[in-house]
């Protein structure tokens, strides 16, 4: 890894604030080569990972956070060198479900539920919802997550008697408007067109490079206050043309873009469990949260809550649930597409529409149930069908308003998991046979035409060459690192050695997914910066670019024929500003970039392990 792991979402840059940095442990280079990037994967799965030597670091980098003390809801077990262990997902060997529809007992703070340790990652703590875990870095899971590497190995080792907290679920925001718009990762808005102009602008895009692309810091949002050492989801942002919105505890804000003043807020009864990242042309969204705050005696209320949202007005349109003859059913994932609004669990998916209107609901008698949805562009289902030995996904592109099935693609019996990287093209991850053995949650990836069914090729991406990421376990739409566009999947290679003695680097390659072949388009992080595809600008593909110990990151656009980049937004490379950067990472917290504006935030909020420091829930960045 260039950078030594992002630290817990709940902790802030050390010194307090944009004060002095502290002294921070080196980088670490990792010792093996890049891949190949002239050719295709080999069609295997799961290749072993090479046994990784620490070297001898620099003396100055970025630095590691105190860990939060371990307390009440914290998950029993863990230790510095051994994260705690996401349990199975419903239907894993070993574990009988629950009644119908209802949340499985877990420790204070934590519903059960099988992220598939990841980073999308932290270990779950007070308000967390039912059956969601935070991406930890664990080898060998089903579900997101990053392995672990050397660097990331030494530090957690240094740690005394505890696991990382690590901050998950990275959204985007799109500049575009229409129904079921992009406000997120994975490029999901699937844009085919867009022309290069020849040297590498943004002809193609919205997004423009200023005359001066310098950036400053525009505003800091303080952590909210957290008790009794627990955790709690704050997962959630949005960008409109006039306000930056986040997700508080049990609350949704909205800011000034520029002065990150609020502007109205949204009170709720519980903590948000999920958000929709995707927004309609007249900003509207949808969340899902729990009925009331939990407490000691009652440590998770379950998910139960859909909520509509009116970023524009700052107003709860609605609040609906879904119930099962007397069963109040909890969901695990929302999302949009059009003017409906689409939640899925083991109990099935339900589906209403922007006015309120009940569309479709989980039917007892089904033998197969809606696990989630992806939304957007087009709406698709993520079927599961068959018991966990001889489980069978439906990948289905259904009506958003009837919920009849459009087309069918059925993926291979016995993979348990799968995730909506696009819906439109349509672009299926999924961990075969639990081979990808990173804990990313991908092997391959599968291009689907979503008018016929009929698969169009398939992708081998080993774990080893190549870092996006899909929890796929709960959470149907939870990828990050990749994006998809021109009918490409573009895909950052895992970190390499760069030119520099300490210095690490990776790149962005493309696949064609009409053929499943790389294109031969590659994009250079630059020595000693880390690039991560963000989301799609017209035919141009925006990138984050995690800078090095002593330089800013940097926003850049990369024209979807030269591949050219060009610079959209920099950073300023002082240190206590560059310690509030990359204390938020593309792997584990919340993006959005538009119109020289970069918002980072956190999707989790814990108790500050000492008074003096400080905290920010997120943090805006402009140029101008």
């Amino acid at each position: 890894m260039t950078q030594p792991p992002p630290p817990p979402p709940q902790q802030p840059p050390q010194g307090g604030g944009f004060g002095p940095p502290q002294d921070q442990p080196p980088q670490t280079p990792p010792p093996a080569a890049g891949p190949n990037l002239g050719k295709a994967p080999e069609p295997g799965y799961g290749y072993p990972q090479a046994p990784q030597t620490p070297q001898t670091p620099p003396p100055a980098a970025p630095q590691t956070p105190p860990q939060p003390p371990q307390g009440y809801g914290y998950p029993q077990g863990a230790t510095a060198s051994q994260p705690p262990q996401a349990p199975p997902g419903y239907g894993y060997p070993g574990q009988q479900p629950g009644p119908y529809g209802q949340p499985q007992q877990a420790p204070y703070g934590q519903q059960q539920a099988p992220y598939g340790q990841p980073g999308y990652g932290q270990q779950p703590g007070y308000g967390y919802p039912q059956q969601t875990m935070p991406h930890q870095p664990q080898a060998g899971q089903p579900g997101g997550g990053k392995k672990l590497t050397t660097q990331m190995l030494i530090i957690v080792a240094a740690v005394v008697a505890i696991a990382l907290i690590i901050a998950g679920g990275v959204w985007y925001a799109s500049s575009g408007k229409d129904e079921g718009r992009e406000n997120d990762t994975a490029g999901q808005s699937g844009g085919t067109g867009g022309t290069d102009d020849g040297n590498g602008g943004t002809a193609s895009g919205k997004e423009k490079a200023p005359s001066d692309p310098s950036a400053k810091v525009l505003f800091q949002v303080p952590a909210p206050e957290v008790k009794n050492d627990s955790t709690v989801v704050v997962s959630g942002s949005w960008l409109t043309d006039k306000a930056y919105v986040k997700s508080g505890i049990a609350q949704i804000v909205g800011y000034d873009r520029d002065k990150g003043s609020e502007l109205w807020k949204i009170p709720l009864d519980g903590p948000v469990c999920q958000a929709s990242r995707h927004v309609t042309d007249d900003n509207l969204t949808a969340v899902l949260y729990q009925p009331a705050m939990p407490t000691k005696a009652d440590p998770s209320h379950g998910c139960s809550q859909i909520a509509l949202i009116d970023l524009d007005a700052g107003k709860r349109l609605w609040t609906k649930t879904v119930k099962t003859g007397d069963q109040l059913l909890n969901f695990d994932n929302i999302t949009l597409s059009g003017k409906t609004v689409a939640v899925g669990s083991t109990s099935g998916g339900a589906a209403f529409d922007v006015s309120g209107k009940l569309l479709w609901s989980p039917k007892p008698a089904d033998s197969c149930y809606d696990a989630g949805y992806g939304g957007g562009e087009k709406l698709v289902a993520v079927r599961k069908c068959g018991s966990y030995d001889q489980r069978q996904l439906h990948i289905q592109t259904i009506d958003p308003k009837s919920g009849k099935v459009i087309s069918e693609y059925k993926m291979t019996e016995g993979i348990e998991y799968a995730s909506i990287v696009s819906t439109n093209p349509l672009v299926v991850a999924a961990n075969v046979g639990d081979s990808a053995g990173d804990g990313s949650g991908i092997s391959d990836f599968f291009s689907i035409d979503s008018k016929t069914g009929k698969l169009r090729t398939r992708i081998s991406a080993p774990g080893e060459q190549f870092a996006a990421r899909c929890e796929g376990i709960t959470r149907v739409e939870a990828c990050n690192l990749l994006a998809v566009g021109n009918d490409r999947l573009y895909l950052p290679t895992e970190e390499h050695d760069g030119t520099g003695k300490y210095s690490q680097t990776n790149e962005i390659v493309a696949f064609d997914l009409a053929t499943g072949k790389q294109t031969g388009q590659r994009a250079d992080a630059g020595d000693g910066y880390t690039i991560s595809p963000l989301r799609m600008d017209g035919g141009n593909l925006i990138a984050y670019k995690r800078p090095p110990y002593d330089k800013g990151g940097q926003v850049v656009s990369i024209a979807g024929g030269s591949f050219k980049q060009t610079t959209l937004l920099q950073n300023p490379a002082t240190d206590s500003v560059r310690d509030v950067e990359t204390s938020m990472s593309p792997e584990y917290s919340e993006f959005l970039y538009a119109e020289g504006h970069l918002y980072m935030s956190k999707v989790y909020a814990s108790k500050r392990s000492t008074v003096r420091e400080k905290e920010y829930l997120a943090v805006g960045f402009g140029t101008g």
